[in-house]
């Protein structure tokens, strides 16, 4: 790899980083108050905000890497051509394919770093998040569970403790069961420990040497049962959610657990289209990374015009329509509309078509035709949104005093 490929690849893996941290930022946002509310109510350290944020970060980072590629392919090619430096590299009598080098290249790297991310960090950071609240959550329940003061944290459970003996022993426990509002039980025990299951989200209280007192209103009786043992599964509203999260989404699990869940489905003859979309996106998506990169050369060279500013806002629009017709494809693939497997690759061949032809143009230096009407469109679309602001930014002209 000869200075100029250097060059170039330097300076997109430079703007590929800025738009990395800009782009992963933006996602963050909504996560701030969920921060917020865990420092708050739960007391939750500085140092576990900080796992917490880093084991989401491959979430975030499965959607900005493709999007930062693009970023970067544009932009660096945009200021190439807007400083002239485009016309110094063409001067060396290379081709645009061979220019094109250090970018497949970048695309490659790019490519490696998200399937890393999409197939290992992804499941790896969703489990380790999993655990981390479940950990603040039953050290909640731990904690406050005070004595001769109802507790209300639990879903359909109003508790009362006489006394506790340890952080999981207690004595004289009272609990009001309203998980059936027609066939509300009230639990009476001498003593209670509490336990918790990782594997299930579930917090576990074991009572010892009790009495059930149960109404029906709808046989209309009332009857007690007496116990020496009796297990009650505290449900706590959080990770009652968390479990729903951590359980149902298909694209945060690895692929040999969805191939896994698949064959299950599929023995019990239910359908397996959902799945089967989520597997064929762990592979659909970091392989934008090479379209995107491709893609971005030849487009960033023809919005020279327009400036870094009208590169991003291309750059904007793409991703849109991106990301639009992904979501599109995933839908009518998870409802059996088409294979669900091809379903996910149609964006990407969309994109692979587009690219070879802008890629061609460039190379033979043939008018973009259609290509180069719609990204002049938007340019001009952008110019005119831009002065627009300008001039309600600046107010009418002053009037001259008579």
């Amino acid at each position: 790899m000869n200075t100029l490929d250097r060059y170039i690849l330097r300076e997109m893996f430079t703007v590929f980083l800025i738009a990395v941290f800009a782009t992963t930022t933006l996602l963050y946002m909504d996560k701030f108050l969920l921060m917020a509310e865990m420092i708050v109510n739960r007391g939750v350290s500085f140092i576990e905000m900080l796992e917490i944020l880093l084991f989401l970060s491959p979430s975030v980072f499965s959607f900005t890497i493709p999007i930062s590629v693009l970023v970067a392919s544009v932009v660096t090619f945009n200021q190439f051509s807007a400083h002239n430096e485009w016309v110094a590299m063409k001067s060396t009598g290379r081709s645009f394919l061979n220019l094109l080098r250090p970018v497949f290249v970048f695309s490659l790297l790019t490519y490696a770093l998200a399937n890393f991310v999409m197939f290992y960090g992804l499941p790896a950071g969703n489990h380790a998040y999993k655990q981390l609240i479940f950990d603040i959550i039953r050290n909640r329940a731990a904690v406050d569970i005070k004595p001769r003061i109802f507790n209300q944290d639990f879903d359909n459970l109003i508790l009362l403790v006489e006394e506790r003996e340890s952080d999981s022993s207690m004595k004289g426990i009272f609990i009001a069961d309203t998980s059936r509002p027609r066939e509300p039980q009230i639990i009476a025990a001498s003593k209670g420990l509490i336990f918790s299951d990782p594997a299930s989200l579930k917090i576990q209280l074991q009572l010892s040497n009790g009495t059930i007192h149960e109404y029906s209103a709808r046989r209309g009786d009332y009857q007690t049962l007496n116990f020496r043992r009796y297990d009650l599964t505290l449900n706590l509203p959080d990770s009652k959610e968390l479990e729903r999260k951590a359980t149902s989404n298909a694209r945060d699990i690895s692929a040999a657990e969805i191939r896994e869940k698949m064959a299950r489905l599929e023995k019990e003859g239910k359908p397996t289209h959902g799945l089967a979309v989520a597997l064929s996106k762990k592979f659909a998506l970091p392989f934008s990374c090479l379209l995107f990169a491709l893609f971005g050369a030849p487009l960033g060279v023809k919005s020279s015009r327009s400036g870094k500013s009208g590169s991003f806002a291309m750059c904007l629009v793409i991703i849109l329509l991106y990301y639009v017709a992904l979501v599109f494809s995933k839908n009518m693939g998870s409802v059996g509309s088409m294979n669900p497997y091809l379903a996910m690759w149609i964006p990407n061949l969309v994109l692979l078509v587009t690219g070879v032809y802008v890629t061609v143009k460039m190379h033979k230096e043939i008018p973009f035709g259609v290509m180069g009407w719609v990204a002049d469109a938007l340019e001009d679309a952008y110019a005119f949104l831009k002065n627009f602001r300008k001039s309600t930014r600046s107010g009418p002209p002053p009037r001259l005093a008579k």
